[in-house]
């Protein structure tokens, strides 16, 4: 049997949820699994791509056919050639007089398809979390380069950013290379993103003077910033504008401890993002199959959408058990 895990937080401050909608959650749950597919007339007449009146070949499939294989294959976790054999048969049984795209093409338009964004509405300013996590990238494996005494190299990893709102939503999200620094992609995510953010939570890795500048430009003028600053953080007299958040925050660290300051401040919100990047793992997986960086890209915009859709039919509503 293997050894269980043992959680990093102390029982006597672990907190407990009790999810409040559980029959409405449970439904929603069940509805993620509906394999009830069709096609609306509109898709069907967008299917094939029109004509550009170019010299040359011209395209035969249009982005609208080559995301909707993608997105079948990010859901079933099937390779190109099975998301080929997936297609036709659904486009048999509903018989229709579409033809399907083969794996070649597929491999091909998947590393300059446009990927659009599912939009989603939001009242009032938003309440944004912002985290990073890795990706694996199909390699040789350990057993392959022990075997034959091979470098691991080809092993590499991806960062996948994800910004999520208040309800769980993703709203913005980038993959870079893991040696790139979250502060960075964090000021690129934030030009994503439409709307006033009126709260911004982060951890240490984006405790950065630029990262602050760039809030201020997109954030509401009263934006509250919840960043833990660095351990041997002092404070700038210097500091202006939002920079004073970051010295108040070390100031109250410096009289009451990190950990009240976490609870006071409500730095605990970045669960958010990891819930978000948990739920990524547990639905899509762990790893890119694609190994082009283009369709790597394309590949997690897919991921994304099919969250952010699994999200739109039902989350849970947990409320906090009081001793």
């Amino acid at each position: 049997m293997a050894a269980r895990t043992k959680t990093k937080v102390s029982p006597k401050y672990k907190t407990k949820y009790r999810v409040k909608n559980w029959p409405t959650y449970d439904l929603a749950l069940r509805n993620r699994g509906d394999i009830t597919i069709w096609f609306d007339k509109e898709s069907i007449y967008a299917w094939n791509a029109p004509a550009t009146g170019r010299p040359g070949g011209q395209r035969k499939y249009s982005d609208l056919a080559i995301v909707t294989a993608l997105t079948l294959r990010t859901v079933f976790h099937l390779p190109l050639r099975q998301t080929e054999g997936f297609v036709a048969s659904l486009i048999g049984l509903m018989d229709l007089d579409l033809q399907t795209p083969d794996h070649t093409t597929l491999s091909r338009r998947h590393r300059s398809v446009e990927v659009p964004h599912l939009p989603k509405s939001h009242e009032g300013p938003l309440h944004l979390v912002i985290d990073s996590t890795g990706l694996k990238i199909f390699g040789d494996g350990e057993w392959h380069s022990h075997k034959h005494k091979t470098s691991s190299r080809r092993r590499s990893w991806r960062k996948l950013h994800l910004a999520i709102d208040g309800d769980g939503y993703i709203i913005a999200s980038a993959i870079t290379d893991s040696t790139v620094t979250d502060a960075s992609v964090g000021i690129s995510i934030l030009e994503q993103i439409e709307g006033t953010i009126a709260r911004f939570t982060a951890d240490g890795a984006y405790d950065s003077r630029p990262m602050y500048v760039a809030l201020a430009k997109a954030g509401a003028p009263d934006i509250r910033i919840v960043i833990p600053p660095k351990k041997t953080a002092i404070v700038d007299s210097r500091g202006k504008g939002l920079w004073c958040q970051r010295n108040r925050a070390i100031e109250r660290i410096g009289k009451v401890g990190r950990r009240q300051w976490r609870k006071e401040s409500g730095a605990h919100q970045q669960a958010r993002a990891e819930n978000g990047m948990y739920r990524y793992k547990r639905i899509i997986g762990d790893r890119l199959r694609a190994k082009h960086r283009s369709s790597q890209k394309t590949e997690a915009l897919i991921a994304v959408n099919v969250i952010n859709r699994m999200t739109t039919i039902g989350m849970p509503e947990s409320a906090k058990i009081v001793a």
